[in-house]
């Protein structure tokens, strides 16, 4: 009877065992996977920065392009310099704010 107990108690001991040790090393991978998510992040921010600055340079290219075509494109011209100062005159009124 002795033994039996000392079997049982001795399973259990070898079965927390690995489940602590499997805990360990779920909780060891989770942090690497934290790390990469994090990265990650900021990998995925810093592009999304790069690309408005780069559809940024697309637009005031566009637009130094059609300002220096010729007359046909003068509309064009027209239209995105009334844009443009539309989007300053909203600046102007969130900094009055």
């Amino acid at each position: 009877m002795e033994a039996n107990f000392d079997q049982l108690t001795g399973s259990i001991r070898n079965k927390i065992k690995t489940i602590i040790t499997s805990y360990e090393q779920y909780k060891k991978k989770n942090k690497e996977i934290e790390l990469k998510n994090k990265e990650l992040l900021n990998k995925v921010a810093f592009l999304e920065k790069k690309l408005t600055e780069t559809e940024e340079k697309y637009d005031n290219i566009k637009l130094a392009k059609t300002i220096v075509s010729s007359d046909d494109n003068s509309h064009d011209a027209r239209i995105k310099m009334n844009r443009i100062v539309r989007e300053i005159d909203k600046c102007i009124a969130l900094l009055n704010r």
